[in-house]
């Protein structure tokens, strides 16, 4: 839903909104309309308070426009021997992502009914690609098909460490 407050300036407006441009002011002219200082302070309150929102960097599900599952975040790929140097490298990089959560499980995988449960599945595949992208070809076909960064992490330590 596009909402204008100025006249070349589209607005998106956060799900959790939509229902304040109906409400308007009370005369009849800027009823349906949202004033930029009343869609700001909306904002503010829904950062603080909705933890699913993901226009917040501090929130686990949030994504960078930068972040995609090609990216490389070390340089040095896992070719076993190297387990544990490739492991701190990685685990720095996920910290400065703010995604390590979803290797050492203090995030867990939400049933399907919960609304983080896409956000989570979104986040979880984009660290798989991050972790696949590290490792050398061979080890990656071996955890191709794990299902969720946990258990990927789990079974590199286990093998390599």
């Amino acid at each position: 839903m596009i909402e204008w407050y100025l006249p070349h300036m589209p607005l998106l407006i956060h799900p959790l909104l939509r229902g304040q441009a109906s409400q308007g002011g009370n005369n009849g002219e800027n009823r349906g309309k949202l004033n930029k200082v009343h869609i700001e302070n909306q904002f503010s309150k829904l950062e603080s308070s909705d933890r699913f929102y993901t226009g917040n960097s501090k929130n686990h599900f949030y994504l960078n426009n930068d972040d995609h599952p090609g990216l490389s975040l070390v340089s040095n790929h896992l070719t076993g021997s190297n387990h544990n140097s490739w492991s701190r490298a990685m685990t720095m990089a996920l910290i400065a992502k703010n995604k390590m959560c979803f290797v050492d499980g203090s995030i867990s995988k939400p049933t399907i009914d919960e609304p983080s449960h896409n956000l989570w599945l979104q986040c979880n595949n984009m660290v798989m690609s991050w972790i696949l992208n590290s490792l050398s070809k061979e080890i990656a076909e071996s955890v191709m098909y794990i299902d969720n960064a946990v258990e990927m992490w789990l079974d590199l330590r286990d093998r390599f460490s």
